[in-house]
């Protein structure tokens, strides 16, 4: 069966974190917060030289197209390398600073075009069977960790030990998390920015909370959502726990994306259009939040990005997820995975970034790689797209769209 995912469902925890940090800018105080986070978040050297983006003058809009993969970390530690408290655990739900598994539980590429003032996120479900560069076919999420353990378990062995250890053993599974993005969907990778399990209950209560819409009630012990049908605030850990549900959806995995990604429309509108950027004290808590969440890859210029991303607001982020052929693919090794063709992403990929509808300038970029281009031209808002329908018996899916909804 074929199922064509594109609808509202975009990664949580770390999409949460590139929405603050790539819209900082509104006023000098936000300039200086914004600063305050180039010398203090902590970086990781994981993009090759080849895939760095050139610098663009001061004050000008952006003249290279960029695209960012984004990660929500299944991650006990700071990105410091230091364990999470255990009470902090237990107040996301997460288990015991042993139980977690340093998976990419949340996959996003998000891709700015030339003129920043527009953007394309696209997720990529967590268990998707595909090449991962070193290791064969697996779930991609296990790219991330059967790098980051190989890494530390060498690191060990020389003697590297504590939070020294952790990052470096993170930078590697970043890069092979990396190369399977890229494989996969064929664009070239720029910037990365993964957010850990505490890093976005912090920055959605940061920001004053979030309005959702709920079809049904709902009551898993297993993440910990526990919420009314209808319109909602939510922030926190019931923001987390919001995102994370899987168990008792009727579509499990897809379902819980489809919410993430109507979590993160509603907090685009609210960071772009509540004066969270006037505000010195939230402003100041958001900044807190991401630096105690949020890793960038090195020599990522978030002053400089910011300045290049003009006109950015929530009207012109458009949400999507790649088709996927099945959701329960017997696999040799690795239980039953979301079944994709690598074809059919790129196709899927390449036509979605380069509609006219989410370009900043008059022309189409190259999307699989960087390269220099002419900005100008009006920015549309970012319109649905027709999806097919699926055969009967498969999950409904919504269209490719910039707004938030009800979902299950």
């Amino acid at each position: 069966m074929l199922i064509t995912s594109r609808g509202r469902r975009i990664g949580g925890r770390a999409v949460l974190g590139v929405v603050s940090t790539l819209v900082l800018g509104a006023t000098g105080f936000a300039w200086s917060q914004l600063h305050r986070l180039d010398t203090s978040l902590v970086t990781a050297d994981v993009i090759p030289p080849s895939a760095q983006v050139p610098d663009t003058p001061a004050g000008e809009p952006l003249t290279v197209a960029q695209n960012i993969l984004l990660v929500g970390l299944d991650s006990r530690t700071k990105p410091d390398g230091t364990p999470l408290p255990q009470n902090v655990l237990d107040a996301l739900h997460a288990g015991g600073s042993d139980q977690g598994g340093n998976t990419t539980d949340t996959m996003i590429v998000v891709h700015v075009p030339v003129g920043g003032a527009a953007a394309t996120a696209i997720s990529i479900p967590r268990d998707s069977y595909v090449d991962i560069p070193g290791y064969g076919k697996h779930k991609i999420n296990s790219a991330y960790s059967r790098a980051r353990a190989d890494q530390r378990g060498k690191l060990a062995q020389q003697g590297m030990s504590g939070p020294q250890l952790e990052v470096a053993a993170d930078a590697a599974g970043a890069k092979s998390a990396i190369a399977a993005v890229q494989q996969l969907t064929g664009l070239t990778i720029n910037h990365y920015a993964a957010v850990n399990l505490s890093g976005f209950a912090a920055l959605s209560q940061a920001v004053g909370g979030v309005q959702v819409c709920l079809k049904a009630p709902v009551n898993d012990s297993f993440s910990g959502a526990n919420f009314p049908a209808g319109v909602q605030t939510i922030s926190g850990t019931q923001a987390l726990a919001f995102v994370r549900q899987r168990h008792g959806l009727p579509n499990g995995d897809l379902d819980r994306i489809a919410r993430q990604q109507a979590f993160m429309s509603a907090m685009a509108k609210t960071v772009l259009g509540s004066g969270t950027f006037t505000d010195p004290s939230r402003l100041s808590s958001l900044v807190d939040a991401l630096e105690g969440s949020v890793t960038l890859d090195h020599g990522w210029n978030l002053l400089s990005f910011a300045e290049q991303l003009h006109g950015l607001s929530s009207g012109a982020i458009a949400f999507g997820t790649i088709p996927v052929q099945s959701l329960s693919l017997a696999t040799p090794a690795d239980g039953d995975a979301v079944k994709v063709d690598p074809a059919q992403v790129k196709q899927f990929v390449q036509t979605q970034i380069s509609s006219p509808d989410v370009s900043a300038s008059g022309g189409t970029a190259d999307p699989g790689a960087v390269h220099p281009s002419s900005s100008g031209g009006a920015v549309r808002p970012i319109a649905e797209t027709a999806t097919p329908t699926p055969p009967a018996g498969t999950p409904a899916q919504p269209k490719m769209t910039t707004a938030s909804g009800c979902v299950n």
